[in-house]
């Protein structure tokens, strides 16, 4: 989506700036034990980031399918629990627009936040320096948008995002720039493909480039669920996925469709779940905090 916020969502950190590589799996059988026990404990709750309205839906296709049309979405994140830490995925719209009682217009979209991020994660006890690791989708506004208050962890991001999230062009844009800044001098692990989290395949980033030059989706190992794959903004819609359309402000739409062809892949060879992040029936369908996906 394009870029539209406002200055004053802004939180500041500092961390010092690092790179790291990820821990390599064992591959003995005991390894695989303990695997399994891991995935026994690892828990996904889904968090509400706001509500979407996308008044002109057809900027999510090149070719006009969804051209007169208009859409509810959802702006969700996830906090993933692992023996070895916390992960956040995503950080949707900012908390301040939690003030605004019906929310703003800005171009294309209506947006609000009936429910604070920070107040979600309170509610399980989560402070958010005791989060250990923050990793985006991709830098877009909706997904980016608390991200600042999260500088204490350890930032997790493809090199080619991390490139994008800091190039000249994205300092000019004072609305949504300052609300990742303080990213900027976090502790940062930059990767290139793919990075097992904890090192025992539970928690895996993987790049799926072309809606922005780093974007990335979540695979998650659970011991109930199986396979969980979250879609960042590969797909917006479900028939989006069916129809393979591309918004008109994607980076690259060739590489976009590599992208695609690589999730599906990996999608039916794990028959994995598939989240699509702003669906609001896929957001439904999963258990509200205090409950989780396991």
């Amino acid at each position: 989506m394009k870029h539209v916020l406002l200055a004053s969502l802004l939180f500041l950190a500092a961390c010092n700036n690092n790179d790291a590589k990820p821990p390599e799996q064992a591959a003995n059988p005991e390894a695989k034990n303990q695997v399994a026990k891991t995935q026994a404990t690892v828990k996904m709750y889904a968090l509400e980031c706001g509500l979407i309205d996308m008044l002109d839906l057809s900027l999510f296709d090149k070719g006009g399918a969804y051209a007169g049309r208009t859409n509810k979405a959802v702006d969700s994140c996830y906090l993933i629990r692992h023996p070895k830490g916390d992960l956040l995925w995503d950080t949707g719209l900012p908390d301040a627009l939690n003030a605004m009682k019906d929310g703003v217009t800005n171009g294309p979209f209506h947006l609000s936040v009936p429910t604070t991020l920070g107040s979600q994660l309170d509610a399980l006890g989560v402070n958010p320096a005791d989060i250990e690791y923050l990793s985006v989708s991709h830098s877009h506004f909706d997904h980016v948008g608390n991200a600042g208050a999260y500088a204490a962890s350890t930032f997790l991001v493809s090199e080619a995002e991390h490139t994008h999230l800091f190039r000249d062009d994205a300092r000019k844009d004072t609305q949504t720039f300052p609300a990742y800044s303080a990213l900027e001098t976090a502790t940062t692990v930059k990767f290139k493909g793919e990075y097992d989290v904890f090192g025992d395949g539970t928690v895996t980033i993987i790049e799926t480039p072309g809606h922005t030059p780093g974007h990335t989706v979540l695979k998650l190992e659970l011991a109930k669920a199986g396979t969980v794959l979250l879609t960042g903004d590969l797909y917006h819609l479900h028939e989006a996925r069916e129809k393979r359309t591309i918004p008109v402000f994607n980076t690259d739409a060739e590489e976009t469709l590599r992208s695609m062809d690589k999730f599906e892949a990996l999608a039916k060879a794990s028959n994995a779940k598939v989240i699509i992040q702003h669906s609001r029936k896929d957001f439904e369908s999963l258990p509200k905090p205090p409950l989780y996906l396991e």
